[in-house]
Formats: structure tokens, sequence, C-alpha cells
């Protein structure tokens, strides 16, 4: 089976580099978030999806919405696929690099989870989805250190995983 991740379309808080952390406060795609969910869209329009999962952000579910577009395919909210939570949500991203710099695997935030948290997260996430779909392909729509956690727990080198970068509407398949 394969999951296709994607990370969401560029939204607002890219934009103004803020940390999203809490699905609680909306931060939608911006309209060239939309854009890029659409080329998207386009480009994976012949992969027939099993199903679809979208983080608990209003910018995944749109992202999701717009790669939907015209499929029959049921779209499911998971929150193990949610963003790396930080415990710094609505401060700059740079608040957050400086903080884990020394060390990106195991520093865990004061309300947040460490990066090998994280990987085993989204471990139990492809490990239930595996089962639920052992024939198909799903997406999965999520964001940029979940979709790198997911890297690293599958190819067990989160040291060089964690380097990696995704980029908005980018993605990856993941064979289990």
């Amino acid at each position: 089976m394969k999951i296709i991740f994607v990370r969401h379309g560029e939204s607002e808080g890219n934009v103004a580099q803020v940390i999203n952390d809490d699905p609680a406060r909306p931060v939608p795609l911006t309209a060239r978030g939309r854009q890029q969910a659409q080329a998207t869209a386009e480009a994976l329009r012949d992969i027939p999806f099993a199903h679809a999962y979208a983080s608990q952000f209003l910018r995944t579910q749109q992202t999701a919405e717009i790669l939907l577009q015209g499929r029959d395919c049921t779209l499911d909210i998971d929150a193990r696929i949610n963003e790396r939570l930080s415990g710094m949500d609505g401060q700059h991203i740079d608040n957050f690099n400086n903080f884990v710099r020394s060390d990106p695997l195991n520093i865990k935030p004061l309300r947040g989870e460490s990066f090998i948290e994280q990987m085993e997260r989204l471990r139990g996430f492809m490990d239930e989805i595996a089962i639920r779909h052992p024939d198909g392909t799903v997406l999965a729509v999520s964001h940029e250190h979940p979709i790198v956690a997911a890297l690293a727990t599958v190819n067990g080198q989160p040291e060089q995983a964690i380097r990696q970068s995704v980029a908005n509407c980018g993605w990856v398949e993941i064979e289990i």
C-alpha cells in the first residue's frame, strides 16, 4: 500500500512566518496556496485514492477539498497527522527553530513534542492506514514536519530526514 503525503498549500501563516500548531485557530490558504493545490490536483489526477485523510487544520482541509474535487473519495480528519506541537502558537517560526537547534530530534518544548515523539505519532497513523487500506493508495494532507517525520520513520534515519524540507503542495510517496 502507498500513502501519498501532500503538504498543504501556502497559508497566511506561511506568509507571515508565524507558527500555527493550534487547530482551533483557523489559518486559511492564500490565493497562491489555492493555486498550488489546483496544480497538485492536476499532477495527481490519475492516481485513484482509496481514501483520504487531512489533519485538523483548516489549511490542510482546504487543500484536501481542492485535491479531491470531482473524485469519489471519502475524506477523514485525523489528528495524528497534525502539525508538530511546539507550544509556541502565534510566535515567529525563528523562535521554535532557535529553541530546537542544538538537538532537533530530542528537544521538547514545554507544551510541545520532540521530533522523535512526532515520529511515533506518525508511525501509529501509517500502521493503522496500512491495515485499513492494504491494497490501495491513500492521500494524507498534512504539514511539513509530520511528512518529514513519516519519512524518518520509514527510512530509519531521523538525523538525515530532519534536514529535509517539503514545499507547499509538495508530496512524497511512501510505500508500506
